[in-house]
């Protein structure tokens, strides 16, 4: 299974929207397919949008016919401006093309940045699965002797480019030894509990319990949960995350059934630049994703829906927050910035 790749000029990746009946792959030609793939989230999660961000600038920088530099840089910067746009409120799309156009202020001839653009996308993609597999090796340390794992949305293969974030932790306990069992909510309105997680992990022979997202305090507080642990799609300076919605509800009945609630993500997904989670921009996906169910009206056609698609999770309900570069816990502010500057050195 992969999630995306580069595959004869063609950024090929598994349409998500059909998981998990159907394992179907889109090969895309053009950037603009490759916007609306990720709007109608047939790629998503953090780390594979980064992925999919930085080869959407090499396949947009492709088709691009200007010889002089000054041109090229005008007709790509649309590119970044609508890869950005794509989804607001995950960092590591803007992360990725901030990145490519680094490199491609670099060189001075249009050859020479299509071709840097394109290695540097290829980078980015190997890149990735080695990170998800150090964080599933720093996780696995806090996941030792736990016996069932409550997740929320997606943190998996699907979500990155293989292995995962917090299904990596996930899975990296079980190869030391340790026999997990995991919850998934089901994670309403897209469903990508029950299509995605259930999917992956029931594919790689993982003891997994499906359950609807109101039956979380349920299972925390009977204290059939030893941890919750999620993924991110950014992370402020001092710790609070911006997650799948519902995610800050199951933080707080944790904290209320001590129950430790931890965070894996890459180094790319902690924004630095701003100071809480009260300056990321929250994405207001369509009403009829809440209004329907599987394609089938569940709701009047006179009523109104919000379909916030992630809330803000404190940094209060977050007992530790496991990156590539290590874990970090209370003060966030200092730790974080700390395994930043570790990549940066």
């Amino acid at each position: 299974m992969n999630t995306i790749e580069w595959v004869d000029g063609k950024i090929r990746l598994l349409d998500q929207t059909r998981l998990p009946l159907e394992e179907v792959y889109l090969d895309l030609t053009d950037y603009q397919s490759l916007v609306r793939a990720i709007k109608e989230m047939r790629i998503r999660g953090a780390p594979a949008l980064g992925v999919a961000a930085a080869y959407g600038v090499a396949l947009g920088a492709a088709a691009i016919d200007e010889e002089s530099k000054e041109a090229f840089e005008s007709r790509l910067g649309p590119v970044y401006e609508a890869i950005v746009a794509s989804r607001p409120t995950a960092v590591n799309i803007r992360w990725a093309v901030e990145r490519m156009r680094r490199v491609a202020s670099a060189h001075r001839d249009v050859s020479g940045v299509k071709k840097a653009l394109l290695n540097e996308a290829l980078a980015i993609h190997r890149q990735d699965e080695a990170i998800n597999h150090r964080i599933g090796a720093h996780g696995a340390d806090l996941l030792q002797g736990k016996g069932t794992v409550m997740t929320h949305c997606n943190a998996g293969a699907l979500a990155t480019t293989g292995y995962g974030t917090a299904l990596g932790v996930v899975r990296a306990t079980i190869e030391r030894g340790t026999a997990l069992k995991v919850m998934a909510t089901e994670t309403r309105p897209f469903l990508q509990g029950s299509r995605l997680t259930a999917w992956e992990l029931a594919r790689d022979q993982i003891d997994v319990t499906l359950i609807t997202d109101s039956m979380a305090g349920h299972f925390l507080k009977k204290g059939d949960i030893d941890c919750v642990i999620v993924g991110a799609d950014r992370i402020a300076a001092n710790g609070d995350v911006a997650n799948k919605i519902g995610t800050y509800s199951i933080a707080v009945l944790a904290k209320e059934n001590a129950v430790p609630f931890y965070v894996a993500a890459p180094i790319s997904t902690i924004d630095l630049s701003i100071s809480s989670g009260e300056e990321i921009p929250i994405e207001e996906r369509s009403p009829e994703e809440v209004l329907s169910f599987a394609g089938v009206q569940v709701a009047p056609q006179e009523v109104k829906a919000a379909n916030p698609a992630f809330d803000i999770t404190p940094y209060r309900y977050v007992s530790a927050i496991v990156t590539e570069n290590g874990i970090a816990r209370e003060p966030y502010l200092e730790e974080l910035k700390a395994l930043v500057e570790m990549i940066e050195e």
